[in-house]
């Protein structure tokens, strides 16, 4: 005689879908430690190289093998961050040692903006910073395509407000 299970079946439903950030971000980061940790291993080879002897040329490794150590953990870090659309709230997580999941409910919202530096429109990109009432809630998205950065403050703008009509 078969055995059946009274147990329900885990609901999948209320999962969120996870949305990643897009690898141009982590393609902007990984040239600024480049050209930051280049320019300083040039330094750290030149100076010492030439003032005290080619000896102490070797500090030049160290900037080097911190560019190795960084170019590994910006990759961890850009896996990391993610962020889910749900019915009544938006989910923003990340962190590799230190996960932090931040729930920011769309009624809470008071302004969403979408920001570009210089580097980041050179890279094609956006951040979108969340404002709420409670500044420990502010959130924010880095890294975003711009057309990507504008349908979510626009979504969110309009979720805010509705909710917010609610209250």
């Amino acid at each position: 005689m078969e055995k059946r299970s009274t147990e329900a079946a885990p609901d999948t439903a209320a999962e969120p879908v996870w949305t990643g950030l897009p690898p141009g971000l982590l393609r902007m980061r990984r040239l600024l430690l480049v050209v930051w940790l280049g320019l300083l291993t040039i330094a750290v080879a030149l100076l010492p190289g030439l003032l005290a002897g080619p000896v102490w040329a070797l500090f030049a490794l160290l900037p080097l093998a911190l560019a190795a150590w960084g170019w590994r953990m910006l990759g961890r870090n850009w896996r990391s961050w993610r962020y889910a659309e749900r019915a009544d709230d938006l989910l923003i997580s990340r962190g590799v040692l230190f996960r932090e999941e931040t729930v920011v409910p769309y009624g809470r919202m008071q302004l969403v903006e979408v920001t570009s530096g210089p580097v980041e429109r050179h890279f094609g990109l956006a951040s979108v910073q969340l404002h709420t009432a409670a500044a420990a809630t502010d959130a924010r998205i880095p890294g975003l395509d711009p057309a990507e950065a504008e349908r979510l403050r626009d979504r969110l703008t309009e979720l805010g407000e509705a909710r917010s009509a609610g209250l």
